[in-house]
């Protein structure tokens, strides 16, 4: 029996602090929620009422977004018929929100007719093409123009926005807020679908930035089908807007279409085109470019979603809320040790060594779970562990107080310890596992941030029984034995349970005999 108290009192600690060395050295620490390093998170939900397989489809788009902006231990959740997403540490917060929530859905439509922007009067002269090309074709476009049409077509809202029909859909100036003109287009002749795969680039002679597309098989099929239309313009199909700067004809344009927006509207200047030589150009910056190639390369999502809830946070403002958890963690437990040691002695410096232990299986299993799965300690998370370490001084004061009551009512110290762990185990445990239900409750019915105080409180309340029954009691029942830690004026069980000295020595001595 002495030797297994003994094996479980020497390998609990030097497994715990093992593994806490082991992990500060491999230099792995918890990894910290979006509230303590600052990041973004918004609560998406769908316009209109979708499938389950819809929205699953649309977290794993949106998990292939993130991974792709390279930010690190992302938390992608449903929450009933909305997505939750959390970015913790992304520093370029709007840029992230607008990538996780864009649809993305692309279009390639025929252009019927130019118009100018809603509510300018109707143009009375002839109107421009924008100089766009599609790669392939020569990089300018002759100054051809064509006569608008005097008729008022209001711009087509988001929600009439149809492959199928035609619709009124506007450009936006270089500014991206104000309208350049808007364009009158024919039916979607194919979407991002034929698209597998995009990539942003430099191209030109000025260096303007592009995005390369790479069709798919049946993709480039369908959109020479659509560049043979324009090559060789009908009106109504695909009208003569433009000229082609080769054969000084006149040319039809293929709108590029993302999201009710038309990113480009170039000038067809060949009846065919490889899978991988079309381009959308547009005055892009490099990092608009980059996006939209990112959108496009991971597909558009089945769903239209719109932004619900956002919330972001500072990275200084997490710093402050993490050095603020610390230290209020810090002070309350030093100033419960110093209670427990004042109060019970001796068996004060048990409690002391028992929060060690547990300390170092907490961090070590904590730091583990952020790196192979991605765990993020939230503020909600600390204020869970911090609760817990009431709950686990709860349990030292339930054996501590059990024992005094074995002692007082004669038994010898060695009985004592024994008789009163088992009987205050039975506690300890009972209170555990109300404990751990209502943290396992917390954990499967709630999100966010409730979701990570349940699971760090039900972490905290296991690791508090594994200490009890194999460090506490072998712990206590070892030292128990010693003269010194008996009866001794400052250290002994008698001045820490309120037990006469001479009544506690002279058990020891009936122990001894």
């Amino acid at each position: 029996m002495r030797r297994s108290l003994v094996f479980s009192l020497v390998f609990v600690p030097l497994a715990a602090l093992g593994s806490l060395a082991g992990t500060l050295a491999a230099g792995n620490s918890p990894e910290l929620g979006l509230d303590l390093q600052g990041g973004a998170s918004v609560v998406l939900r769908p316009v209109k009422k979708v499938s389950d397989e819809k929205i699953n489809q649309a977290i794993e788009i949106i998990r292939s977004r993130v991974d792709a902006l390279g930010v690190a231990e992302p938390e992608i959740a449903r929450q009933g018929g909305a997505i939750v997403v959390e970015l913790p540490g992304v520093k370029d917060q709007r840029r992230a929100l607008e990538i996780v929530g864009q649809t993305a859905e692309l279009r390639f439509r025929p252009v019927l007719d130019i118009l100018p922007p809603e509510g300018a009067p109707p143009p009375s002269t002839t109107t421009t093409v924008p100089p766009t090309t599609v790669a392939g074709a020569p990089t300018t476009v002759a100054g051809p123009t064509t006569t608008t049409t005097t008729t008022v077509f209001p711009t087509t809202k988001r929600a009439d926005d149809k492959a199928d029909a035609q619709v009124v859909l506007p450009e936006l100036g270089e500014d991206k807020k104000t309208v350049d003109r808007r364009y009158l287009l024919g039916v979607a002749a194919l979407r991002g679908t034929a698209v597998s795969s995009a990539g942003a680039r430099l191209a030109g002679v000025a260096g303007d930035w592009v995005v390369n597309l790479h069709f798919t098989a049946e993709g480039i099929k369908a959109f020479n089908a659509l560049a043979a239309q324009c090559a060789n313009p009908v009106p109504g199909i695909c009208s003569p807007v433009g000229m082609n700067s080769q054969t000084q004809q006149p040319a039809g344009a293929v709108a590029i279409v993302l999201d009710g927006i038309v990113v480009s509207a170039p000038t067809i200047q060949t009846a065919s085109f490889e899978r991988d030589k079309v381009q959308i150009s547009g005055s892009f910056t490099e990092r608009e470019a980059k996006d939209l190639a990112l959108v496009l390369r991971y597909g558009s999502l089945p769903v239209e979603l719109k932004q619900e809830t956002v919330s972001t946070v500072s990275a200084s403002l997490g710093r402050d809320s993490l050095r603020a958890g610390l230290i209020a963690g810090a002070i309350g437990t030093v100033l419960v040790l110093g209670y427990m040691v004042l109060y019970y002695r001796g068996l004060g410096l048990v409690v002391l060594a028992g929060l060690t232990v547990w300390f170092a299986l907490q961090w070590s299993i904590i730091s583990y779970l952020g790196v192979s799965r991605g765990l993020a300690l939230s503020l909600a998370g600390a204020t869970g562990i911090i609760v817990s370490v009431g709950v686990t001084v709860d349990s030292y004061v339930v054996y501590f107080e059990r024992l005094k009551d074995e002692i007082r009512s004669g038994r010898t110290i060695r009985s004592s310890v024994d008789r009163g762990f088992k009987q205050a185990f039975r506690t300890i445990l009972a209170a555990d596992t109300s404990a751990f239900i209502g943290a396992f409750l917390l954990y499967f019915l709630t999100v966010g941030p409730v979701r990570g105080f349940a699971f760090f409180l039900g972490l905290s309340t296991l690791l508090d029984v594994f200490v009890a029954w194999f460090f506490t009691r072998p712990f206590v029942a070892l030292v128990a034995r010693r003269q010194t830690f008996g009866s001794g004026r400052f250290l002994g069980l008698g001045a820490g349970l309120g037990v006469s000295q001479a009544a506690v020595s002279s058990r020891q001595g009936t122990e001894g005999r």
